[in-house]
């Protein structure tokens, strides 16, 4: 099944899987301590994932994303205190727990991402799901995403993670539910970018609602949806014919004829100024 021949009209937005109030407050407790252990300031955390896209499970993890900055001395320092020959790391990990999974990068990394139109930081700035925030910083660093957004790079990004996983899970006669929709999402996303609307948001939501706002697709992916929602991570189900010939067909026509899309910006001394200025700033 072809995709829609024009982009439909975008309707408010359907409401994104609730967060547990137990757990954002795990999520926040993580955060301060991250601060305190680290001796940085985080300036924007969310919920990345099946949590973030709107189609988690009851057992989903909760996928915790930020980035931080350190004082100035850290980026400053002769010696590197990780030790001899050793870069300073330029990510935060903590040991997933439970069902809770926290990491963030530093701003210095991802404002490198960001000149490089890095999609999945610029996910994390269109999550849903905010857990904290420092309000000027945020902002900011919205409008440096959109200033370096780059459409192709964004393009085969998604391509890529969709071709790559309707290979590798969408062959048999019994496919993980979820797998449908590892597949589902980049490909509209990829529609999305060709109808110029800009970097893909995270909830799956608007990508449905924009892109298949109704027909045979959309209801097979509601039935999905419904069944994700309720079900097990592992849940696996048979093949859905609708679903893996729109997907096919999708995949085949974008591999065959790529669109025309500009590129992004590159480097930007915008970058610089505003990394010199968070810097700058007091806890």
């Amino acid at each position: 099944m072809a995709r829609p021949t024009a982009c439909a009209a975008m309707s408010d937005p359907h409401p994104i899987h609730p967060i547990a109030e137990d757990k954002r407050q795990a999520v926040l407790d993580a955060l301060a301590a991250i601060e305190r252990e680290h001796e940085v300031r985080i300036v924007y955390a969310c919920e990345s994932g099946s949590r973030g896209w709107g189609f988690s499970s009851p057992d989903s993890d909760y996928d915790a994303r930020f980035v931080y900055v350190h004082k100035q001395p850290w980026y400053l320092s002769v010696n590197e205190r990780t030790g001899p020959g050793e870069a300073q790391r330029d990510v935060i990990e903590l040991p997933i727990h439970s069902d809770l999974d926290v990491s963030g990068w530093d701003l210095r990394k991802a404002l490198r991402l960001v000149s490089k139109s890095n999609p999945t930081l610029l996910e994390w700035l269109r999550s849903p799901i905010v857990y904290r925030q420092d309000e000027a910083m945020a902002t900011e660093l919205h409008r440096l995403a959109e200033r370096f957004y780059s459409p192709v790079a964004a393009w085969h990004h998604y391509l890529s993670l969709a071709s790559g996983t309707f290979r590798s899970h969408l062959g048999g006669d019994n496919i993980r539910t979820k797998k449908y929709l590892y597949v589902l999402r980049p490909v509209l996303a990829c529609q999305w970018i060709e109808c110029e609307l800009g970097a893909p948001p995270m909830a799956f939501e608007l990508l449905l609602e924009r892109l298949l706002p109704s027909g045979p697709v959309r209801e097979a992916i509601d039935a999905l949806l419904v069944r994700k929602r309720r079900s097990a991570e592992v849940e696996a189900g048979p093949r859905v014919p609708a679903l893996s010939d729109f997907l096919a067909a999708e995949l085949e026509r974008m591999n065959a004829q790529p669109p025309r899309l500009a590129a992004g910006e590159g480097r930007g001394e915008e970058l610089d100024e505003f990394f010199r200025a968070a810097l700058n700033q007091k806890s």
